[in-house]
């Protein structure tokens, strides 16, 4: 199964220059003194999660990635229910354009498995960022070796295989779920233990309360090369050249592949003209250094689309991730 931004003294020539200079720093924006169409306001970017899961990684490489365009931004963390807390309290920002959050395909699931009253057609989104893909990881000294040991556990007893991850709903469980169903297990009776944000899930994980963790490999790569925890799969099509020695699901005789998904959305309310300023100021960041220093570093694919198409991808995820919740009995 696939799911797969000097005085005019000199003359007329020297005052065509300086007013020329001005637009253009109108149109790219400022730094610390000139926050662009934003009039100096401060930027302020909500992690709907914990500190160290996916979203507050992302929130803080574009705190540092926007500085050149929009100044200091401010991040900040509401954590809870796979971000629907936070998006609860966001909505509440209405036709504010300083307000900022991160959100991506584990949000689209939480409103789901959670019935939750606020849905994502209460903000106004702005930009896809980009993609991370998961990995499967055990405490450096399980005795499940790789993922033939895991899929064999969850054949004799589903039930006595625990998967530590995020939040109900969102990407880990429903991977976990493609992972049973694709090994002839029933995914409604997959033990899943979520967590509010990666740091909890590992915790657990290395307490032996786990059998696997699974989470992006962005937030699992410093763990994975400090040798406290051991991958034995990715959810990609191919090998990542974040882990290269480590196989794919598919190459271990599992026909599962899952791209997470990160973007951005604004308060519902902003005018047209606002959306249109910071879905320009977002792509301005993607295409700065700093940005696709972080893109490299991080393992991420670069997944960037604004617009009416952001918009009708997210009703598309919406739909596809519902069918799949609903076979695990979780929507």
């Amino acid at each position: 199964m696939r799911y797969s931004w000097r005085p005019a003294v000199a003359g007329p020539f020297v005052a065509a220059a300086v007013a020329t200079l001005l637009l253009v720093a109108a149109l790219v924006g400022g730094g610390d003194d000139d926050a662009g169409f934003l009039n100096g306001k401060q930027l302020r970017l909500m992690a709907p999660a914990g500190p160290g899961g996916g979203w507050d990684q992302t929130a803080r490489e574009m705190q540092t990635a926007l500085r050149e365009q929009a100044g200091r931004t401010e991040v900040y963390n509401v954590a809870g229910a796979g971000g629907t807390i936070g998006l609860s309290q966001f909505v509440r920002y209405e036709g504010d354009p300083t307000q900022l959050m991160v959100m991506g395909l584990v949000m689209v699931g939480a409103i789901e498995s959670n019935d939750s009253p606020v849905a994502l057609d209460r903000t106004t989104p702005l930009a896809r960022l980009l993609t991370d893909y998961e990995v499967i990881v055990v405490p450096a000294d399980s005795p499940v070796k790789n993922v033939t040991d895991l899929v064999s556990a969850m054949k004799d007893d589903v039930g006595k295989v625990s998967w530590a991850g995020g939040s109900a709903g969102g990407i880990e469980q429903i991977l976990a779920g493609l992972v049973a169903d694709a090994v002839g297990a029933d995914p409604a009776e997959v033990n899943y233990v979520a967590h509010s944000g990666g740091g909890e899930a590992l915790s657990t994980l290395l307490s032996g309360r786990a059998t696997a963790g699974v989470s992006g490999v962005s937030e699992l790569v410093g763990q994975i090369r400090a040798g406290t925890i051991r991958p034995i799969a990715v959810s990609s099509p191919q090998r990542l050249p974040t882990l290269p020695d480590v196989p794919t699901l598919k190459e271990q005789g599992v026909d599962v592949e899952l791209a997470n998904w990160r973007g951005v959305v604004a308060p519902p309310g902003i005018s047209a003209a606002d959306e249109r300023q910071l879905e320009d100021l977002l792509l301005r960041m993607t295409r700065t250094d700093a940005w696709r220093e972080t893109l490299e570093r991080r393992g991420w694919l670069d997944a960037t689309l604004t617009g009416d198409q952001f918009e009708q991808y997210i009703a598309g995820e919406r739909r596809t991730v519902t069918d799949v919740l609903v076979k695990m009995g979780l929507a």
